[in-house]
Order: structure tokens, then C-alpha cells, then sequence
């Protein structure tokens, strides 16, 4: 990819003889983007990265494009659509990301400029923005403040007899693991993880006839199974602790398995 160096045309240079300027937050962003050039550097490194001929190919996105619209992106909260129209139809966007007249490429550039900036990247990019911040009395850097965000995954509704299964199934992996290192803590313990995942199943298959006469039967007998690996694997660990591999590696897997919350769930 070859970054973008077209010159100004002369509709930029009429618009600019108007006096459009930027916004107060773009106009101290763009500042505050200039004073530290070595943040252009670093993305620029990015995007050649594993690059054999970096000069040749078709024009891409220049390394002062990507960041600013990395950076307003971050601010709007815009995703990458959004970023991409509202560059293209928005003069003083088009100042602020460099583009000026030039034609803005679709949201897929973007993102896979975006993908392309490294960890060290964006701690340089947050560390140029607290020190900043600092100095300006806006921040004076002794808290930290996070935020996360719910992200839908691939999971079974927790109801109470898949619970139950789950605790079967990561015990008895658990202990497994254990006794790749210790066999003896693996005596006296049973994989009960067939067992527990049919009484799951049979009751996830009830139906509401079925409920009364079957369900309570079925869980009492889950229960009894999952208490069991729970005082087995109890035992699995008591075993462990007493003998210790010799090797220094397994002897601290097998304290950080011993240590697991799901072994010393409580009964």
C-alpha cells in the first residue's frame, strides 16, 4: 500500500477561503494531534508491518488519516459505517481526517486499518492522552477508571439442573487434570460426568405432564451425583497436597489446581 499524497484541489482551497474552521473539541484535537507526531510514526510502522514491498501497490489510507479517524471514531462513538458517511458528507471532517477532496474509501478500510495498530500502539496513543490531561488539570492520574460492555455468547440459559451438570463436568476435568501430575489422587475418584449430563438432559425434556411424577426423582438423583464428585474431588486435592510432584512445574500446576474455586466449591 502506498499512502495517500494527492495535493489540494481547488474546491479544498475555496472552502478553506471561506474560513471553515473546526469545531472547538476537532479544532484542539487536531492541536493536540500535531504536538505529537511520534504517535504518526507509530502508526505508520503499523501499517507497513510485514509489508515486503510497502512503496508499491494502490494508494491506502495515509498513517495521519488512520489515526485521526481512529481517534474520532473513539470520540462520536460511531461505528464504522457511521465514521465512514459522516467523513464523506461532512467538510470540516474531511479537514480534521486530512482527507480534504479526496475520495473517502468504505468502512472496510477502516477497519482493517484499525486492526492493524498494535497494543504498544494504543498504550503510547492513552499515554500521550493522560499526560495531556495532567498537565493540563483535567486529570491528575492517581485513578483509573474502566468500562466494559455485555457481549452475547454462546451459552445454555443457566437453570438450576444445567448448573448442576456444569459443576460435574468441570470437576471431574479438573481432578483429571490432577492426576496427570499426582495418579494417586485419582483414587477413589469416578467420572460420574455420563450420568450427570442424562439426568440434565431428561430433565430439560420433562413436559409439564410429565413434571409432577418425574422431575423431583430426577433431580434428587443429580444431586446425589454432584455431591458426590464434590466430596471426591475434595479428597483429590487433600491427596495432592500430601504428595507433592518433585518437578517445580507441576508442583505449581498442581497448587493452582488445588487452589480452584470449583474444587473447594462448598457442599
Amino acid at each position: 500500500m502506498r499512502p495517500r499524497t494527492q495535493p489540494l484541489t481547488f474546491a479544498d482551497f475555496e472552502l478553506q477561503s471561506q474560513g471553515l474552521a473546526l469545531e472547538a473539541p476537532l479544532h484542539a484535537l487536531a492541536h493536540f494531534l500535531d504536538e505529537h507526531v511520534e504517535l504518526v510514526t507509530l502508526v505508520h510502522d503499523d501499517l507497513v508491518r510485514g509489508l515486503k514491498r510497502p512503496r508499491t501497490g494502490r494508494d491506502g489510507l495515509s498513517a495521519a488519516q488512520v489515526l485521526r479517524a481512529f481517534v474520532l471514531q473513539r470520540v462520536k462513538a460511531w461505528d464504522l459505517r457511521e465514521l465512514r458517511e459522516r467523513i464523506a458528507d461532512g467538510y470540516s471532517l474531511r479537514l480534521f481526517t486530512t482527507f480534504d477532496g479526496q475520495p473517502v474509501p468504505k468502512h472496510d478500510a477502516f477497519h482493517r486499518a484499525f486492526c492493524r495498530l498494535t497494543p504498544a500502539t494504543m498504550r503510547a496513543l492513552n499515554g500521550a492522552v493522560v499526560h495531556a490531561a495532567v498537565r493540563l488539570g483535567l486529570e491528575d492520574g492517581a485513578q483509573l477508571r474502566v468500562d466494559t460492555a455485555v457481549v452475547e455468547t454462546d451459552i445454555h440459559w443457566p437453570t438450576d439442573n444445567t448448573l448442576l451438570w456444569d459443576a460435574v463436568r468441570v470437576l471431574t476435568r479438573l481432578v483429571q487434570r490432577l492426576g496427570e501430575h499426582v495418579p494417586s489422587a485419582l483414587s477413589g475418584f469416578a467420572d460420574r460426568t455420563r450420568r450427570a449430563r442424562r439426568r440434565m438432559q431428561e430433565i430439560s425434556r420433562l413436559s409439564a405432564a410429565e413434571r409432577p411424577r418425574q422431575q423431583k426423582r430426577k433431580y434428587r438423583d443429580l444431586l446425589g451425583v454432584t455431591a458426590g464428585v464434590v466430596a471426591t474431588a475434595r479428597a483429590a486435592v487433600a491427596t495432592a497436597r500430601t504428595a507433592p510432584p518433585s518437578e517445580l512445574l507441576a508442583a505449581a500446576l498442581v497448587t493452582g489446581l488445588g487452589g480452584d474455586r470449583a474444587l473447594l466449591w462448598p457442599g
